[in-house]
């Protein structure tokens, strides 16, 4: 097996891809504070983090984070071996959502309009896919959630598709029972994210001649 050098990580074009993948953690983050602030309903797994932090005293971020890293524990059982883009994803998607929640960068809107908000969580699933799109393009590890879900598809030979649909309904079920928010949003997100991330793939290479990615 290929294995990384040491002059591999102090190398630029390894700086690039890291300053890429933080970059798109950061992005990721603040398209789920949009969508939490919008308060029409969350994706699958941040209404179940949602319903862990109304029951411990785990923050919304802090509860991104532990699932994180059972999943990577459970992932090791299953002999599914973390990237540093694994790890970065486990640990800065949710440090940042509670930064981004503190300093207020996306304030409350408080009592506006519903059609407003609607847009404000369209956005929010737009920088979620275009964060999306940039943490996997250095190709630094897949996120805790989907070397999972891979890992699961490998041992039950069931199509990937239903794999995923199977764990975010699961998610979805406990979360809401947990009291997490299910709207209109989460189905926004269900309906949106896969073109928002396809959309930025397409972005993405048409810049790639200028990135060392």
């Amino acid at each position: 097996m290929y294995q990384l050098s040491w002059k591999t990580y102090l190398s630029w074009s390894y700086l690039v891809r890291m300053i890429v993948v933080i970059s798109g953690l950061f992005l990721y983050a603040l398209g789920i504070v949009l969508t939490y602030r919008s308060g029409i309903g969350l994706d699958p797994w941040d209404v179940f983090h949602q319903g862990i932090s109304k029951h411990t005293p785990l923050t919304f971020g802090t509860a991104n984070i532990a699932v994180g890293a059972i999943l990577i524990g459970l992932s090791l059982f299953l002999k599914v071996y973390p990237g540093v883009g694994t790890l970065l994803n486990m640990l800065l998607i949710g440090s940042f959502v509670d930064l981004i929640i503190r300093l207020n960068l996306i304030s409350d809107p408080g009592n506006i309009p519903f059609l407003l908000r609607l847009l404000i969580d369209v956005l929010g699933v737009a920088v979620i896919g275009l964060g999306t799109a940039l943490y996997i393009s250095p190709r630094l590890g897949a996120g805790p959630r989907d070397g999972l879900m891979v890992r699961l598809q490998e041992i039950t030979k069931i199509r990937v598709s239903l794999v995923r649909a199977a764990i975010e309904i699961t998610v979805l079920v406990l979360g809401y029972l947990l009291g997490g928010t299910v709207g209109i949003g989460t189905l926004l997100f269900a309906l949106g994210i896969g073109p928002a991330v396809e959309a930025s793939f397409y972005l993405i290479k048409r810049l790639q001649k200028y990135l060392r990615l």
